[in-house]
């Protein structure tokens, strides 16, 4: 049990590779916030949870809503009794609008989601993670926040933006037991699609580019959940400040 007795919040923990992620963290022992913004999903998984014999608590919470963000991790303190993992999953796509095309309500969104929820997320545990003296933060990045064009630019932007946020976190806290890392998925079988039923036809050509130089087969969420699951225990107590790549190969080319 690599998790056991742990208490863990996770977003975007309704569908796709949050969701994974929660049921795979319950099967290594650990008590789960599954937070989401659609609440009957939460639900429904809270009782899969629940028939398996594990512990979760649901919570519907936007990140882009700061006393969203603060319900979550006082649940999982008011229930579990502590804080101990962390992970900010929840996001969304751009529309793959490039930067002549990208609005000023996408680019918003986007970053109020993308960056604004892990960063509140992430203010919000550290004082009780330092109180404890230990703790582990998980943020789910993208490789298009390790290279220019896999999407648009506002998304591009935001991911660059959380692994910024995920190097200066894991810094200047591991001295003080706290770690962070990130996770840059590649293409995974998920509900995020592109963002926008219309995407930005330049963007979308642009982002597209490189993936018919190599294009590996689409990952499924659970192998990300595997990923968070090592960084998220104590097998990856040296990993701090960095970056996990996870895309099958994609970016090797």
């Amino acid at each position: 049990m690599k998790l056991q007795d742990k208490s863990v919040v996770i977003t975007g923990a309704a569908s796709g590779m949050g969701k994974a992620m929660a049921l795979l963290f319950v099967q290594e022992g650990a008590k789960v916030v599954v937070a989401d913004i659609n609440g009957a999903a939460v639900e429904a998984v809270v009782a899969e949870i629940a028939s398996a014999g594990g512990q979760a608590k649901g919570v519907v919470a936007n990140v882009s809503k700061e006393e969203d963000v603060s319900l979550m991790i006082d649940t999982a303190v008011d229930t579990f009794g502590r804080l101990d993992v962390l992970v900010n999953n929840a996001g969304i796509m751009d529309a793959m609008m490039s930067a002549e095309a990208v609005t000023d309500d996408m680019w918003t969104r986007v970053m109020d989601i993308n960056v604004t929820g892990p960063m509140r997320a992430i203010r919000k545990a550290l004082p009780i993670m330092k109180a404890q003296g230990k703790g582990v933060i998980v943020n789910t990045a993208s490789i298009g926040g390790l290279f220019g064009s896999r999407a648009g630019a506002a998304y591009t932007a935001s991911k660059h933006a959380v692994i910024g946020l995920t190097k200066n976190v894991g810094f200047q806290y591991g001295k003080l037991g706290i770690r962070c890392n990130a996770i840059a998925p590649g293409a995974v079988a998920t509900n995020i699609g592109i963002g926008g039923s219309q995407p930005d036809p330049f963007g979308l050509e642009q982002a597209m580019a490189g993936m018919a130089l190599q294009r590996t087969d689409v990952g499924d969420p659970s192998a990300i959940a595997s990923v968070a699951l090592f960084l998220a225990s104590d097998d990856s107590a040296f990993v701090n400040g960095t970056v996990v790549t996870a895309d099958g190969g994609w970016s090797a080319y």
